[in-house]
């Protein structure tokens, strides 16, 4: 078996059933289902995508199926709580980011995308009683989550107890030979095995890849904000690798990058990582410019070479979070206030503690924002 294939993997089930697949002599079917949650995937989120370009560089097609259906239902996946359902309008929005996103580890050559509501929402109502009837109750309540809810008396929806049968479901659909996964997903991959023998198809391969744990120790979640999208602004990118203990270096080096850290001490390799993450996304020039910027701006804590202009708004005074809202990516005014009242905004260079500032202060000045956010404000 390559080995490749199953670099930094945690689960092959069954037991020899990957080998009996490549035995067959034909390109197999590797299924990756991504539910659109939030508008990006994250380097955590791309660990199960190396494995899917694995299989497709040793001549196999990628299957990624995006969950536009099954994020109407919500996986239940590790949570203490129902997920809130985002609005049709979040889900279309956030589908269309997701490809562009993916190809930068996938092989366009050789993935077939498909949206599960292609067959899920053809369904009718005998079709998903068919299908419930695959797995028990009892079976379902095994996860641990599920489990853990229970014993807490924390409510479970029927639309959470179908999630995992709908997701196998799509395996059914595409006819699955290898589904690809988080350790978080065994449950829902193994699922899938048990649907397709029902419906009389030979039972895919379950493979997980571990979860990256972030700078603040949890895993990287969109949600939480510990994340590094796959097609953020390449300063954005190298800032946040750069957060990374430095007990964490050899985890990120082995599961992101899939190779040993390079010669050096904590500094040096972790330079060497945030030049590589971005290169993958943005090329090498891209990474060397943001290494720069990050040298003059966080490291020598230095004005940016080339400082973007921002137009201010309309009135005198100007409502400071407001504009941070706006013109610098702060994602709350609650947030534009908490980085005002900390001293993370500067105006030329001095902290900045009203609210409402005087536009005759801001015109022409340069604005601080965190460490790495800089803006010239411009009259409107």
């Amino acid at each position: 078996m390559n080995e490749q294939l199953t670099r930094n993997v945690v689960d092959v089930l069954p037991a020899g059933g990957l080998e009996a697949k490549l035995r067959l002599g034909r390109p197999l079917r590797v299924k990756l289902g991504i539910d659109v949650t939030s508008p990006d995937i994250h380097v955590g989120r791309a660990i199960p995508l190396q494995r899917m370009r694995a299989f497709q560089d040793a001549g196999h097609v990628g299957v990624l199926i995006i969950g536009d259906y099954t994020t109407r239902i919500g996986d239940p996946s590790g949570r203490s709580a129902e997920r809130p359902i985002l609005s049709d309008d979040e889900i279309d929005a956030n589908a269309k980011t997701y490809l562009e996103q993916a190809m930068v580890v996938l092989d366009p050559e050789r993935t077939e995308v498909r949206y599960n509501g292609e067959w899920l929402s053809k369904l009718s109502y005998a079709d998903v009683v068919r299908l419930a009837r695959t797995v028990t109750v009892a079976r379902i309540l095994e996860r641990d989550d599920f489990a853990n809810r229970m014993a807490a008396q924390q409510p479970i929806s029927v639309s959470e107890l179908l999630y995992p049968l709908m997701q196998a479901y799509d395996s059914v659909a595409i006819k699955a030979d290898v589904e690809l996964g988080g350790t978080d997903q065994l449950y829902n991959l193994l699922t899938g095995r048990e649907v397709m023998e029902h419906y009389g198809l030979e039972p895919q391969v379950a493979l997980t890849t571990p979860l990256l744990v972030s700078w603040d120790g949890e895993k990287m979640s969109s949600s939480v904000g510990n994340n590094i999208p796959l097609t953020a602004p390449a300063d954005e990118m190298f800032g946040r690798t750069m957060r990374i203990p430095d007990e964490l270096l050899p985890e990120w080096w082995r599961l992101v990058a899939e190779r040993e850290p390079p010669p050096g001490g904590p500094m040096e390799q972790k330079l060497a990582l945030a030049r590589w993450i971005v290169a993958r996304s943005h090329g090498e020039q891209a990474a060397r410019t943001a290494e720069e910027h990050f040298t003059r701006v966080v490291r020598h804590r230095e004005t940016p070479a080339e400082v973007p202009e921002v137009r201010l708004p309309d009135g005198d005074p100007v409502h400071l979070p407001a504009l941070l809202v706006s013109a610098f990516g702060v994602p709350s005014t609650s947030e534009a206030r908490r980085l005002i009242g900390q001293g993370g905004v500067k105006v030329e260079g001095e902290p900045v503690t009203d609210l409402d500032v005087a536009r005759n202060r801001l015109e022409g000045a340069i604005v601080q924002v965190g460490k790495r956010r800089f803006g010239r404000l411009t009259p409107a």
